[in-house]
């Protein structure tokens, strides 16, 4: 889930009368609750946990109220989540092809991208054999630890 997707589910949420949602996946398990008009979201990731602590007024959502075209991203494939904080890049030097692009196939193991952090490259390498089916972040974007990179089909 990308995280312009994650701030709007959070702002339907918090404009609507639930005191609770939970959506969940193979990938991504979030959920969001609200205590004394405080909300809190946190999102897991079955290897590893990412909190994002959010204080708006108390607040709910159905998945009806998502697009269609969310709902539809989330339910199929994998996604591959960058391991840090850093800044992506889809290509090894600036007038380089990229690794990847939508439609290519992949195998396990096989270098999608890099993370640069406090300058050391790191590779990020599939965790699927499939195909790209959509890449969530642009080149050279600062990325946070836990956020989804690609999604594999």
């Amino acid at each position: 889930m990308e995280l312009e997707q994650l701030i709007k589910l959070i702002n339907v949420v918090s404009d609507s009368k639930l005191t609770e949602f939970k959506y969940e996946t193979e990938e991504i398990c979030i959920k969001m609750g609200k205590k004394e008009d405080v909300k809190v979201v946190t999102a897991e990731m079955p290897t590893q946990t990412a909190a994002l602590p959010v204080v708006q007024p108390a607040a709910s959502v159905t998945a009806e109220a998502l697009p269609e075209e969310t709902q539809a991203s989330q339910q199929e494939g994998s996604l591959v989540t960058s391991p840090l904080v850093g800044t992506f890049y889809a290509a090894p030097a600036e007038d380089a092809e990229p690794f990847v692009k939508v439609g290519d196939k992949v195998k396990k193991g096989q270098v999608l991208a890099i993370v640069e952090a406090m300058k050391l490259m790191n590779e990020i390498e599939s965790e699927y054999d499939g195909t790209v089916a959509e890449i969530l972040v642009e080149n050279a974007q600062g990325v946070e630890y836990g956020q989804p990179l690609f999604r594999i089909q």
